[in-house]
């Protein structure tokens, strides 16, 4: 692992909590982009070498409308990026991860990604990403 790349924060309205961000951080989000396969719409912040990404759910069925509903807005993961997407999910499942997806799947931001159970991390949802400029085919 290389370093957090960012912290997911899940939040009922997008428009509301970009408000709120540029106050607290200073600057406007560098990017926003909808991931329609995971039904969410996002906005990056930089903050210094890390990142925070606001999450909001374009549909009832999404993993963040479902996260929103059973505990409330707040921290939704932990992103750490990673060089070899795939030599790190091997090392971890070695170690005794339990991956929530079996391949890496297109993320927000340019990036591969692929999550661990909670239930293996201590109750934390952790997310590995690996820019796709960087990926080894």
């Amino acid at each position: 692992m290389e370093k957090i790349e960012h912290i997911g924060i899940a939040v009922k309205n997008i428009s509301e909590a970009n408000k709120i961000y540029e106050a607290l951080l200073g600057v406007a989000p560098y990017k926003s982009e909808e991931v329609k396969s995971e039904g969410v719409k996002t906005s990056f912040f930089e903050c210094g070498e890390s990142k925070i990404e606001l999450l909001e759910a374009t549909r009832a069925d999404s993993p963040i409308a479902k996260f929103i509903e059973k505990r409330g807005e707040g921290i939704h993961h932990i992103a750490f990026a990673v060089k070899d997407i795939k030599s790190e999910m091997e090392r971890l499942q070695k170690e005794g991860f339990v991956l929530l997806n079996e391949i890496p799947k297109k993320g927000a931001d340019n990036k591969l990604v692929i999550f661990l159970h909670p239930k293996s991390t201590n109750g934390v949802l952790v997310e590995l990403c690996q820019d796709i400029d960087n990926n080894l085919k």
